[in-house]
């Protein structure tokens, strides 16, 4: 089974009509193939467990779809093509949720020549100020981005991708627009608590 191609185990599976749970051309197929959409989902998270989690949901995604594979390209520019899609629907999802913005991003509110803003900020107990920050004070593209980057990790070209962003610089742009603004609250904010 080891020199059929893929396309052959899935000829062979079709034909012969064994049970999905139980065929053995099927799980030839997912065991080559297992490592490689592991590889591709961290492409998209740049996080072993996520992309271990995508990789799961999208083999298990395939496999019910398997029967919709008309053989029409090479069944890895298939698997590839759900794969992709699969993992830019869930960086948006992810992104879309503003309130996964946590402790990770304080660090880059803070300008590094006034000192320790994270750590004021979470003994202070203003991690909600600089959520409603990133809610108030960043338009929705920049706002996505920026927890996309800094929160969920993923790369700015992913992100580019994903977005379907058409500026020249892609989501670099959104992350120095939103850091500007956010870095300007964090001043302001600053100053007013160090004058009071």
């Amino acid at each position: 089974m080891h020199q059929l191609s893929d396309e052959e185990l899935i000829a062979r599976s079709r034909s012969e009509g064994a049970s999905p749970r139980s065929d053995p051309h099927l799980e030839e197929l997912f065991r080559r193939h297992q490592r490689r959409v592991a590889g591709w989902c961290m492409r998209y998270t740049d996080n072993r467990e996520d992309a271990l989690d995508l990789a799961q949901e999208v083999l298990t995604n395939t496999f019910r779809r398997l029967d919709t594979f008309q053989g029409n390209s090479k069944f890895t520019t298939w698997l590839f093509t759900i794969c992709r899609n699969h993992c830019l629907n869930a960086v948006k999802a992810k992104a879309a949720r503003p309130d996964t913005v946590g402790e990770e991003m304080l660090s880059f509110l803070a300008d590094p020549a006034n000192g320790p803003m994270e750590e004021k900020l979470a003994r202070e107990g203003l991690l909600e100020l600089a959520r409603d920050w990133i809610r108030t004070l960043l338009e929705e593209t920049e706002r996505r981005v920026f927890v996309m980057h800094f929160v969920e990790e993923v790369p700015l070209d992913v992100i580019t991708r994903a977005l379907r962003l058409e500026n020249a610089s892609g989501a670099k742009a959104y992350v120095v627009s939103a850091r500007r603004k956010l870095s300007e609250a964090a001043r302001r904010w600053r100053s007013q608590h160090e004058a009071g």
